[in-house]
């Protein structure tokens, strides 16, 4: 796992105080964002959310839910114009270095086809697709699958 030195970025762990600017953030990239209440039940659940800041502003977020030796990479996220910096391949190592720490041996997720840059973070980060979710994600026409990955720790 190596990832592009972001020096200037911190990572922590999310707040309620910040869901509603994790929920903006989402609302900037995708089509068919998570709800404020997503972020808000995830961090009451106690799951590792944890966000990305650049001084004060909120560049990134992801959210980790660990159950025994399995995790759930359930969202991962950075800011339009900090995509391409490496920020999202070090936000990925930080969360699977918290998988490990909790005795993670697998981390699953899964990826929409059409995410090209995702797969390629994924894949240079050593996931393996496992299986195909038929029309999981909500699309502008229809629906569309998702790619199930791996990676064993």
């Amino acid at each position: 796992m190596s990832a592009v030195p972001v020096p200037q970025v911190q990572f922590r762990p999310m707040r309620a105080s910040d869901v509603a600017d994790v929920a903006a953030l989402e609302r900037s990239l995708y089509a068919f964002p998570w709800s404020a209440g997503n972020f808000r039940d995830s961090v009451e659940a106690g799951y590792d959310c944890r966000v990305a800041c650049d001084g004060s502003r909120l560049i990134g977020y992801a959210i980790l839910m660990i159950a025994l030796d399995e995790a759930h990479l359930l969202n991962l996220a950075v800011a339009s114009d900090w995509q391409g910096q490496g920020l999202g391949r070090a936000f990925l190592d930080h969360m699977l270095a918290i998988g490990k720490a909790a005795g993670v041996q697998i981390v699953y997720l899964e990826v929409r086809p059409s995410n090209q840059a995702a797969r390629q973070l994924y894949k240079r980060a050593g996931f393996q697709q496992i299986a195909i979710r038929p029309a999981y994600y909500p699309a502008l026409q229809g629906r569309e699958d998702a790619l199930f990955l791996g990676l064993t720790l």
